[in-house]
């Protein structure tokens, strides 16, 4: 049976999931769609389990195409693309959908612009400390209106933010 996630599909899931007599299994495939999101977390809580699908791995690919894969990301299509103007063209487009179509549709309403000059902000800093006061001085955001983006992109899988590996919460001694 294939058809989108709905609520009488996730009504029908929930049913089948809660009779553990039949131990079934679903592997149910979607995208970040609001609707998606808001009907598995209300009715399929305690039910559902995501497994997250990253982009291509270095451990996936010929040692030899790490440059490539750095230059073109983890996209299947922007990586495998026979020249670089086609996987720059594809990579152009996704960027285009996601800020005009996609985050907004997750609720983030702010201007396309501003979120690809945060993007790019975000792109220069890759590899440092995060710093939300500084980047919001540059937009003339508070710092809370700024990690609020950020977390808007981490929420949409397109960003990792990496937490500190310890606690630095004062000195025991």
């Amino acid at each position: 049976m294939r058809c989108n996630v709905c609520l009488n599909c996730s009504r029908f899931l929930r049913v089948w999931a809660d009779r553990y007599e039949d131990r079934l299994r679903f592997l149910v495939l979607g995208s970040a769609t609001p609707n998606l999101v808001k009907q598995s977390s209300e009715t399929l809580a305690g039910r559902i389990s995501y497994h997250y699908l990253n982009g291509l791995g270095l451990d996936e690919l010929p040692s030899d195409t790490f440059n490539h894969r750095w230059l073109r990301g983890g996209f299947p299509r922007a990586f495998l693309a026979r020249i670089n103007g086609l996987a720059e063209t594809w990579l152009a487009g996704f960027v285009q959908t996601f800020l005009n179509r996609d985050i907004p549709s997750l609720g983030l309403n702010i201007p396309a612009n501003t979120l690809r000059r945060f993007w790019t902000m975000l792109a220069h800093l890759h590899g440092n400390q995060w710093n939300a006061a500084e980047i919001g001085r540059s937009f003339s955001l508070s710092d809370t209106t700024v990690q609020r983006y950020l977390d808007f992109f981490c929420d949409a899988l397109v960003m990792r933010q990496l937490r500190p590996w310890f606690a630095n919460i004062g000195n025991d001694r």
